[in-house]
């Protein structure tokens, strides 16, 4: 009998305590969650890109004779009209003494004639000379005019030959490697030195046509790093009318002031935007699947308290860090952003702002390429 009252008492106590238990809510989960809100969204690809001059020469001498001095070395910035080296000029020295010689035969020679028509003149009026000798005064001073003019053609255009013997800069730039040393021997055409300007550079891009229909001459081009960061960014000027027909790319160009450093002849990675708009961004932390379903976990009030909806979503693009949502969820909304495996559906938590704000998303789109 004794047995039994224990007994009894036992499974009351067990189940009062069974009672106590159901009676407990469940403990609130901590989660961090972010709200949405529309923010930027591009539609991108990336090329690769060359790096033009827009003002870059080759320098030749346009005068032959053998290199007697060198004012500047590779790499050096110049000056519009410095000197970079200078040819032996001893030959159009003497040409140009030569040529000023024969404009002195001539001037003298003009001067005679002058001199002869007036004394013909004279004797033609008193009767004394014929209008043949009168005619042959005025053919001989043409005549020396004419000669006179070619010399100092010729003493002009000796100046300008000898005036080449001194190479300069044709604009402000850096000189490239000079490809010539004292003494050599050079012609008007030998390749002394580039002069090239980086201070303003063009980006060429080959874009596949469908691409280039997109694309107008203010669409955004990024010049980018090997991290994937902004180096510089300007827009198209230049978009070609007609595409390659071996590659049938279209070269694209865009400008822009040279302030990191780059170079002339450089290859680069080129982002351009095709389209920009707003949309709403998911953080990619904030996504679970099951069955290849997304879902994201969205807080709302129930009751004075703050509970998880399990809501299936449809995403689009991912970007950096983040899926565009194309449905199934609105602006405003909170989605946690941690815990999201100790949470059920309807299950009480408890929220800690996390400080995630989505950045612009870039859309890559098909026929980018590095």
């Amino acid at each position: 009998m004794g047995s039994r009252v224990l007994a009894s008492g036992l499974f009351t106590l067990m189940l009062s305590c069974s009672e106590g238990k159901r009676a407990e809510s469940p403990r609130p989960v901590e989660v961090e969650a972010v709200a949405l809100h529309p923010s930027e969204i591009r539609a991108t690809g990336e090329y690769l890109g060359a790096l033009l001059s827009r003002q870059s020469v080759t320098v030749m001498p346009q005068v032959a004779g053998y290199v007697r001095k060198i004012h500047v070395r590779p790499g050096q910035q110049v000056e519009a009209g410095q000197p970079l080296l200078e040819v032996d000029s001893r030959e159009q020295t003497a040409a140009l003494e030569s040529a000023q010689a024969q404009e002195r035969s001539t001037q003298v020679n003009l001067a005679l004639a002058r001199r002869t028509q007036t004394r013909t003149e004279s004797l033609f009026k008193e009767g004394l000379a014929s209008a043949q000798e009168m005619e042959r005064a005025a053919a001989a001073v043409d005549a020396a005019e004419a000669a006179t003019r070619s010399a100092a053609a010729q003493v002009s255009q000796r100046t300008v030959l000898l005036g080449f013997s001194v190479v300069r800069a044709p604009f402000a730039g850096t000189v490239g490697e000079v490809r010539v040393r004292l003494g050599d021997a050079v012609s008007a055409t030998t390749d002394l030195t580039r002069v090239a300007q980086a201070n303003v550079l063009e980006v060429s891009v080959a874009v596949p046509g469908e691409r280039a229909r997109a694309l107008r001459p203010d669409t955004p081009m990024e010049v980018l790093d090997t991290q994937g960061r902004v180096l510089i960014a300007s827009s198209l000027f230049y978009i070609a009318p007609q595409a390659d027909p071996v590659t049938q790319l279209v070269e694209v160009k865009a400008a822009f002031r040279n302030t990191v450093g780059l170079r002339p002849s450089e290859l680069v990675r080129a982002r351009l935007v095709f389209a920009s708009g707003q949309a709403l961004q998911l953080p990619a932390v904030a996504v679970v699947r099951q069955s290849g379903q997304p879902f994201a976990w969205v807080l709302r009030d129930s009751g004075g308290r703050t509970v998880v909806e399990r809501r299936p979503v449809t995403l689009g693009v991912l970007g950096e860090g983040t899926y565009v949502v194309e449905a199934g969820l609105s602006p405003g909304d909170r989605v946690a952003v941690s815990s999201l495996q100790s949470l059920r559906d309807g299950a009480p938590v408890t929220v800690k702002d996390a400080s995630r704000a989505p950045a612009v998303t870039d859309a890559g789109l098909a026929g980018g390429c590095l």
